[in-house]
């Protein structure tokens, strides 16, 4: 199988890492000392355990280096990326080929169809977690089970993903109904990214700080309320536990929000925070709390050239 993960950031470089020994994997990125240290160098994964491998993988910056006649293509950069994303994934494509979404937030896959057509696109979650610890190195932070959305057209093909994840050691499933996985992770994300990059902590003191409690609970409330007025049966019985006890696990962890805030780059708030934002106004559900949160993660990007003047 020819696989292009588009995006090779902490997790488009987990899933390449693990991909690589199995198939015939391309990493494209355009970040030119990332994919020149995995060029000369491999990519060096920290495990779990704290080990450390080094992976032979093929990198390139220019998409064009792939060729064609990829079976699947996985995105994974931001939000804001991903229809353009989307334009490199065309030419690589066979006929048949597919466009994954592993991505934060929703829309990812209204985006890959509005360049592409609604047959290509597959939407997907995963709970596995990464960090980006140097240009070439990457630390698997979390894992957990990965979802894909599946459709009678295509079952046969995605089967032959989801068992090819399943023996780079990713736990996957195929789903008919990905909407209750897709919020689930979408509250998660709500109940910690925008905080983290607001108070520029970790994930575990989002838990410790009673202040930073209140404030992940109440935009849960939020969000639960926007899901349950849409029709959503979230995967887990108890959302507020289930945000708490996921920054816990995730403690030293620096949120992907966090990392783009610290280098000046666009977060992706849109689809996260203002995604609850949004939808509970189209149901008349106030949020005022994710509707601050999406305030001040805007202006932190607005004053960004600011504060690295101060």
């Amino acid at each position: 199988m020819k696989i292009a993960v588009l995006g090779a950031g902490a997790m488009g470089s987990l899933f390449g890492a693990r991909l690589s020994p199995l198939a015939d994997v391309w990493l494209v990125d355009p970040w030119a000392a990332h994919i020149q240290a995995m060029q000369r160098d491999g990519l060096r994964l920290v495990k779990l355990n704290g080990t450390e491998s080094v992976i032979p993988v093929q990198a390139t910056t220019d998409p064009a280096a792939v060729g064609d006649q990829v079976d699947l293509a996985i995105i994974f950069v931001k939000s804001h990326q991903t229809a353009s994303v989307a334009r490199w994934a065309g030419p690589l494509l066979k006929p048949d080929g597919l466009v994954l979404t592993l991505q934060n937030g929703l829309g990812n896959l209204e985006a890959i169809a509005s360049v592409l057509g609604p047959d290509c696109g597959v939407q997907g979650v995963t709970a596995h977690g990464a960090t980006l610890m140097a240009p070439g190195r990457v630390r698997h932070a979390g894992q957990g089970e990965t979802h894909i959305a599946t459709r009678p057209s295509i079952v046969a093909r995605l089967t032959d993903i989801a068992a090819l994840f399943q023996q780079a050691g990713f736990e996957t499933h195929l789903s008919d109904n990905l909407d209750s996985l897709l919020w689930g992770k979408l509250i998660i994300n709500v109940a910690i990214n925008a905080l983290t990059a607001t108070l520029r902590v970790p994930n575990g003191l989002l838990a410790e700080v009673e202040p930073a409690r209140s404030l992940m609970a109440a935009a849960v409330d939020e969000a639960v309320r926007v899901a349950q007025a849409r029709g959503i049966t979230l995967p887990y019985d108890d959302p507020q536990e289930q945000a708490k006890s996921v920054a816990i696990a995730t403690g030293p962890n620096r949120s992907s929000m966090l990392s783009d805030v610290s280098r000046g780059a666009p977060t992706e708030i849109d689809v996260i925070n203002n995604a609850i934002v949004r939808e509970g106004a189209s149901l008349g559900i106030p949020t005022p709390v994710n509707q601050t949160l999406v305030w001040l993660i805007k202006a932190i990007e607005a004053t960004y050239s600011v504060e690295r003047n101060l």
